[in-house]
């Protein structure tokens, strides 16, 4: 075999054991202090559990550090083990005491390293990843804190936070161990309640923590005024003690210069005295001259008071009191005449309604006996009237009749006449006016009551009567 075969030969050989060392290297898993590798595949292996008992498992696991993974053969799968926060809220539950209240927590979980613990957490949060965790561990802790809840009362739970915390914990932590799952810390972060409740169990505690601050200052600023009192006295005290040293010094240099002033004061009040007694004088003498100025002030202003209160009665009488007589004086004479002109009328008129009455009741007898007289004489000329007078009134009044009942045919355009005899149309309305004339005697019986043919009758054959004798 020559060189070249060698080569290649030995090439191929590296090639091989890279290909080889890569493919082991790619298998080589590395495992972090917070992850857990499952590796599911191969042959089983035993393990041990919790109560002693052994269980063949077809997967093994490596917490940290690295593994080798063999290829086609097995599957790897990654279980996290770091912290999970989890925060609880509960409904309103009752506790032992029958008071609804709210609670709030939060926790912290995790998948338990243990290798007792793992083997379960692999088989029951293998592949749901940290969310499902959660959610697991949320649901537990909520019905446990309302399991704890309802054992205990409002106060308890108020006033023993960490009492409550250790129940919660030690209700979760055969549960949790049965998952693999271990609860690091729990808090209880909040409670309330809707009735307030909570806030009335408060109020005393706040009632008593403001009396006993307001006691407390109260005796700080007690002990502060005392202490301040003392420290006012000593420093008044020891005030007045350097006042009265000084007050002494000052007494004996002002009775010093007492004793040298009484000297000059009798000097200067003798000298005052005199001054005053002649300015006291000179005063009264001013005040007496004032005094007669006043006076004759006051008696020349009472003669222009006087003199004042004599003009404005002139004025008065000159402005108001004659224009006003005068007024009255013309105010009578002007009723006077205005009640003289009213009986004056009153007379005119009652003479001249009287004159009237007379002239008019003259007049009307006058008129009377003329009308009497008048219809006498024509009486008495009916009387004497012969047939040929009665003839002649009768045909004068004819004419009148004939024209009132021939006056409507005037205002008639057109007549047609509608018949068969021989006789002409007009002699036919004028025989029909005269029978209408013929009917006036009847008319003036049935109006009037007098029957003028019986009255002609009468007066012709009276007249006949006497024409024959």
């Amino acid at each position: 075999m020559n060189l070249t075969s060698w080569l290649i030969a030995a090439g191929a050989v590296v090639a091989v054991l890279a290909l080889i060392v890569l493919v082991l290297s790619l298998r080589y898993r590395k495992v972090g202090p917070n992850e857990a590798l499952i590796i599911a595949g191969g042959r089983k292996r035993t393990v041990a559990l919790a109560d002693g008992t052994k269980r063949r498992v077809g997967y093994r696991y490596r917490l940290g550090g690295g593994v080798f993974v063999w290829p086609g053969m097995e599957k790897v799968y990654v279980l996290p083990m770091d912290i999970i926060p989890v925060s609880v809220r509960t409904p309103e539950v009752l506790t032992s005491g029958g008071v609804p209240i709210l609670a709030e927590a939060s926790a912290q979980v995790k998948i338990d390293s243990s290798d007792e613990a793992i083997p379960r957490a692999a088989e029951q949060f293998l592949g749901i990843g940290r969310d499902g965790i959660r959610d697991v561990a949320v649901n537990v802790l909520e019905g446990k804190v309302r399991e704890v809840i309802g054992g205990m009362s409002v106060e308890e739970i108020y006033r023993g936070r960490h009492e409550f915390s250790k129940r919660v914990v030690a209700a979760v932590e055969e549960d949790f161990r049965a998952m693999g799952l271990v609860m690091l810390s729990f808090a209880l972060k909040d409670i309330s309640d809707t009735q307030g409740y909570i806030d009335a169990l408060s109020k005393p505690q706040i009632a008593a923590a403001k009396r006993d601050a307001a006691i407390a200052q109260a005796e700080a600023e007690k002990e502060s005024i005392i202490k301040s009192s003392v420290a006012r006295k000593e420093a008044e005290v020891a005030r007045l003690q350097s006042d009265a040293q000084i007050a002494k010094a000052q007494w004996e240099n002002e009775a010093k210069k007492a004793e040298s002033q009484v000297f000059v004061n009798a000097k200067k009040a003798q000298a005052d005295f005199s001054y005053e007694l002649e300015r006291f004088r000179i005063g009264q003498e001013l005040k007496k001259e004032e005094a007669k100025v006043k006076q004759v002030e006051k008696e020349e202003a009472i003669k222009i008071e006087g003199l004042e209160i004599a003009r404005k009665e002139k004025e008065l009488e000159a402005t108001v009191i004659k224009p006003a007589d005068a007024r009255k004086h013309q105010i009578k004479a002007e009723a006077e005449a205005e009640e003289y002109r009213i009986a004056a009328e009153a007379k005119g008129k009652a003479e001249a309604l009287k004159l009237e009455g007379l002239a008019e009741a003259d007049g009307i007898r006058a008129r009377g006996g003329a009308e009497a007289e008048a219809m006498l004489k024509k009486a008495q000329a009916w009387e004497k009237y012969t047939q040929a007078a009665v003839l002649d009134s009768y045909i004068k009044v004819l004419p009148e009749l004939a024209k009132a009942v021939s006056e409507p045919l005037s205002k008639v355009d057109k007549i047609v006449v509608v018949g068969g005899d021989k006789e002409l149309g007009t002699t036919r309305i004028t025989g029909q006016v005269a029978q209408v004339l013929a009917q006036m005697p009847e008319v003036v019986k049935s109006l009037t009551g007098a029957d003028i043919r019986e009255f002609l009758k009468s007066k012709l054959s009276g007249e006949a009567k006497d024409a024959k004798k």
